[in-house]
């Protein structure tokens, strides 16, 4: 029998970093261990949700007044379980969850890292079998090991993220996630029931011809955002390519995709969102931070995601993301919140 040793495990391929990491202790690698058991345990569901009596809602609303899927409710749980039990983690923010949880036990408390999460992104897409995914994200504590994590871990600047990823459900399950090494993508093998390395240190295309956007908000949106969709709908990239649009309404889905092929995606603040709808912590700073190592960028319009000062868990935020080129053509028309131009952005440098 041949063995194909080319195709490494996420767990070998972790190991492989360690041996070119003498100072590593291992911890932040045992912590994407367990986050990758507990999309597994999230990948058996999704799949048999048409199966199971775990579609619809389940008749409560989260913090932020949306309503809790049954399988949102689900993959909180089993993430928040298999964190806590995996002692590579202090503390948990999640999208489901009114405050933080701190795990507070005695081995937990030793750990240098917490997670912020949102369990399932896209979860209005699960009744009508679209993809949907998982985002997470990193940090190191503030706070001394050996007592509590608290609120001060996870309102922490994006730029202070040592890892994070997302995981999609669709035709094949996938597990991407990035550390100041690279951004690294691993496909479920059902066969083998792992991650194995897919889409090794991917790169976002510096062009691209997608523009990722609700065009149902369309006349609710500033007008400079709606001149720059104008000028994707009529216009070509730097290669002469006409744009093309592509959204699902699942933010894992419409930022993958663009990852892997380029383009932007645009989630303007509108009248009834003045501030923004998608959330600053567990949703747009782990996006940032993966297209930042990849060669992306993302903005508000004004600033680079990873420099805003986060003031609250669930502080929601504008959101303008993808290939460094199509974001320098954005920030050409780039506004502030008051719908005043503004300088250009400044992409942060990497640390």
């Amino acid at each position: 029998m041949i063995i194909n040793r080319t195709i490494l495990t996420l767990e070998e391929f972790r190991k492989q970093e360690l041996r070119m990491l003498p100072q590593a202790t291992g911890e932040l690698s045992n912590l994407l261990r367990d986050i990758a058991l507990a999309a597994k345990r999230v990948h058996v569901e999704v799949n048999r949700a048409g199966l199971a009596d775990i579609l619809g809602d389940t008749g409560q609303l989260n913090v932020q007044g949306e309503s809790v899927q049954r399988l949102d409710a689900f993959a909180n749980a089993t993430f928040m379980t298999v964190l806590q039990r995996g002692v590579s983690c202090a503390g948990l923010a999640s999208e489901e969850l009114d405050d933080f949880i701190c795990f507070d036990e005695e081995i937990c408390n030793q750990s240098k890292y917490v997670v912020v999460l949102d369990p399932l992104d896209g979860s209005s897409n699960i009744d009508v079998n679209i993809s949907i995914g998982t985002i997470f994200g990193v940090y190191r504590r503030l706070t001394e090991t050996e007592s509590a994590c608290d609120r001060t871990d996870f309102l922490q600047k994006g730029k202070n993220l040592v890892a994070a990823g997302y995981i999609i459900y669709g035709p094949s399950t996938m597990l991407v996630y990035a550390t100041r090494r690279g951004v690294n993508g691993f496909t479920l093998d059902p066969s083998l029931g792992e991650f194995t390395l897919s889409h090794p240190d991917i790169k976002c295309p510096r062009d691209g011809n997608i523009y990722s956007v609700n065009h149902g908000n369309y006349y609710d949106y500033d007008e400079k955002v709606k001149q720059f969709i104008g000028s994707c709908q009529y216009g070509t990239n730097h290669s002469g390519v006409a744009y093309t649009h592509r959204y699902t309404g699942s933010m894992v889905a419409d930022l993958h995709r663009n990852l892997l092929k380029g383009g932007i995606f645009l989630y303007p603040a509108t009248a009834q969102y003045p501030k923004g709808k998608l959330r600053l912590v567990y949703e747009c700073n782990p996006f940032a931070f993966i297209l930042d190592i990849a060669g992306g960028q993302a903005t508000d319009a004004n600033l680079d995601i990873l420099n805003i000062p986060p003031d609250t868990l669930h502080q929601r935020t504008p959101f303008f993301a993808g290939s460094s080129g199509m974001m320098r053509s954005f920030s050409k028309n780039s506004f502030s919140r008051n719908g005043s131009s503004s300088s250009p952005v400044v992409k942060s440098p990497a640390s």
